[in-house]
């Protein structure tokens, strides 16, 4: 059998991300062999395509972490599925790809009322915000939730597992024409990260803490906002979208000035005001098998609202699908669909 991917020969620039034709065997025992339908696309992708992931392969890389598709074939020790089956999956790389062979613990059946876009939208995003609020943050209802570019997948899903605990949501985002486009997802306030973002996000506060920051940015709001946080309140660090390019291959130059200018935490200053600095990787979860499914099926029982789709792509586009994720003009998720 043969099957079409994305792959790199060595990571480090977008251009040498090629279509390729290779064989591709059949399923082990405990694997699924799935035609993938839709990819979702995530930061974690164009960061190891640029070389800068350090859990990713730098040869011989195939990026992607999500997708959605159809069961064709099954190792012998899988019950779980049956030929035909739409399902929804995570991989540790490799989903940039009309196939794939994945280990059973790491699909989900892809809801009766979801399209295939949707499915490729929903794992690494609701795992992130799930992850992020209940099991790091410890979220409590009533709670004061500060998230970062909440117009973006993961945001979104923070926002609405939010309000579930009936948190009040604050929300930033780096372009003010999102906050139009944002207006339907129930956050309580939505801050435009200008120059007079601290004097409003205090005016909001009106003398109260933040009990939860989401941080995805790690820039240069990062400290004002930690300064807000409550005593036991905590941050929770789960992206570095500033580092990210609007180029082919990184500015190393760009990125040296961002690393060495980053925010700094004194560790004894969070003994003496009583907060947390929080980080966590999906890739670790990942090694974790039964353990990430358990949180999926979680995440089911919430009955959140399917994602948002912001934009599709067709499987030919994958550079400008991957382009226009890194510009940060976009809202929800970016898909790429094959037909």
């Amino acid at each position: 059998m043969r099957r079409v991917v994305y792959k790199m020969s060595k990571a480090g620039n977008l251009n040498d991300l090629k279509q390729l034709i290779e064989e591709f065997p059949g399923p082990e025992p405990n694997e699924v062999t799935v035609e993938i339908k839709s990819i979702g696309l995530n930061f974690a992708d164009f960061f190891c395509i640029q070389g800068l992931y350090k859990a990713a392969p730098k040869e011989n890389l195939i990026p992607g972490l999500e997708f959605s598709g159809v069961v064709i074939d099954k190792g012998s020790d899988v019950n779980e599925f049956s030929i035909g089956d739409k399902v929804i999956g995570v991989t540790k790389f490799g989903a940039f790809a009309t196939h794939i062979n994945l280990d059973k613990n790491y699909l989900m059946k892809l809801p009766d009322n979801w399209s295939f876009e949707e499915g490729a939208s929903f794992v690494v995003q609701a795992l992130t915000a799930y992850y992020a609020l209940k099991e790091l943050g410890n979220v409590k209802p009533n709670q004061i939730v500060l998230i970062h570019s909440v117009a973006g997948g993961v945001g979104i899903y923070v926002n609405r597992i939010a309000k579930n605990f009936n948190c009040t949501t604050i929300g930033t985002v780096g372009d003010a024409n999102k906050i139009g486009k944002i207006k339907n997802e129930n956050v309580d306030y939505v801050l435009v990260r200008d120059k007079n973002f601290i004097k409003h996000l205090k005016e909001i506060l009106n003398n109260k803490k933040i009990d939860l920051l989401l941080e995805s940015l790690t820039g240069k709001y990062f400290k004002d906002t930690f300064n807000l946080l409550s005593p036991q309140g905590r941050a929770i660090i789960y992206g570095a979208s500033n580092f990210a390019t609007h180029t082919s291959f990184p500015n190393y130059i760009e990125l040296a000035f961002k690393y060495f200018t980053r925010p700094k935490v004194d560790i004894l200053k969070l003994i003496e005001q009583n907060r947390s600095v929080m980080g966590f990787n999906l890739i670790w979860l990942y090694e974790k098998g039964e353990y990430l499914k358990s949180l999926l099926y979680e995440i089911i029982k919430l009955n959140l609202e399917k994602p948002y789709i912001g934009e599709i792509f067709n499987f030919n586009q994958m550079h400008d699908a991957i382009k226009k994720f890194q510009s940060g003009k976009t809202f929800g998720k970016v898909v790429v669909k094959i037909e």
